[in-house]
């Protein structure tokens, strides 16, 4: 059918450029806060792309879901806008066989919104949790940005390096401050490297520099000069820790161990797909626009309600995680509520668009008084 093809192709189109404006916005802002980490020593400059990935991962769901929503009603405005839809209602065409074709285009994006929200997106979570926590486990010499001050992971010293190797395990004119048992100490070298002795121990071996030792507000110290000196970075080889954000946790998980908390999570996990469907099949009817007066209020209208559907699926996320709503009762009245509204709405334009609407009665009754009276003059 033509109406069904042209529509497509303009969904099609729209949904391309939407998605790659709301895309390119979301990665701006993930990469300088990835790479504000990395200045601050918080991520490594070798793992940025993959942070990056993840982060991408993370907001598709949503991405996805103002995509669908934003295309239909891009389209339907302008179809009101330039006076297309009254020629495709003249033509004996509904807005309910405008579904069809939203379906056709919309259902795919959905269906991997909900792949995404269930199975991609904790994965991403975990994977970037487990980048982080593995830089942080990272020998220190090896995270300090060259120029900085940098506190170690065990929060009892603090580095300087003038400068670093490409590798990263040596380094020049370095500085290390360290408490342990009430006493100072102060070391400075020219030169640094990372060793490891049989038992898989971390060392930063010093040469040629000086050590400072010493109690706050005590007059006395000791200074010695070195020619090599090693300092404990880590005791054997250390492991990753087993704790994971609930974000991070897998769909399944979260169904076996319900927990309060885990079951809000899984809630907005399931929802998202939800909304995504609901936003696409409510941009129909809210699309609706008159050319005389401009579009601007009725999409902002829109945006309000999606954006509001959005807080209220947070809200009872909130609700389920402090205990205060069951998830078998909280996850469906609201999706079953925004269905409802879509049937409402649809009924309402269809009577609207209606040859038989009381306005239009009114108006075609006018039309054969005012011809009887021509006629009788």
């Amino acid at each position: 059918m033509i109406f069904q093809r042209a529509i497509r192709r303009e969904l099609l189109s729209t949904a391309g450029a939407v998605f790659t404006t709301l895309f390119s916005i979301v990665l701006t802002v993930m990469l300088i806060r990835i790479l504000g980490d990395a200045a601050a020593g918080n991520a490594g400059t070798g793992d940025l792309l993959a942070l990056l990935s993840f982060s991408a991962l993370n907001y598709l769901p949503v991405i996805l879901t103002l995509t669908t929503f934003i295309s239909v009603l891009l389209v339907v405005a302008r179809s009101y806008q330039d006076s297309e839809m009254v020629v495709w209602f003249a033509s004996g065409v509904s807005l309910m066989q405008w579904i069809r074709p939203v379906l056709i285009i919309g259902l795919p994006i959905v269906l991997l919104t909900a792949v995404l929200s269930l199975l991609l997106t904790p994965w991403a979570n975990d994977k970037s949790a487990e980048f982080k926590e593995r830089f942080r486990n990272r020998e220190d010499i090896a995270r300090v940005s060259p120029g900085k001050f940098q506190e170690s992971a065990s929060a009892d010293r603090i580095f300087f390096v003038e400068g670093l190797s490409t590798d990263t395990s040596k380094v020049k004119n370095v500085f290390v401050s360290q408490s342990s048992g009430g006493k100072n100490s102060v070391v400075a070298a020219r030169v640094g490297e990372i060793v490891f002795d049989a038992e898989g121990n971390k060392f930063l071996v010093l040469g040629k520099g000086h050590r400072y030792d010493g109690s706050p507000g005590a007059p006395e110290f000791r200074l010695m000069d070195f020619e090599r000196y090693g300092v404990l970075m880590a005791s054997g080889a250390q492991q990753l820790s087993g704790n994971k954000s609930r974000s991070a946790l897998p769909t399944a998980q979260l169904w076996l161990d319900p927990t309060p908390a885990n079951m809000g999570e899984l809630l907005w996990r399931v929802g998202l797909p939800l909304m995504s469907f609901s936003l696409m099949l409510l941009a129909i009817p809210l699309g609706f626009v008159n050319p005389r007066r401009g579009r601007t209020l009725n999409l902002m209208i829109a945006l309000l309600l999606a954006v509001s559907y959005s807080n209220a699926i947070g809200i009872l996320q909130a609700a389920v995680a402090q205990d205060r709503l069951e998830w078998a009762t909280a996850w469906w009245p609201l999706h079953l509520f925004a269905l409802l509204t879509i049937a409402l709405l649809f009924a309402w334009r269809n009577n609207t668009n209606s040859r038989w609407h009381p306005v239009a009665l009114i108006v075609l009754a006018r039309q054969l008084l005012s011809t009887r009276k021509r006629e009788r003059a």
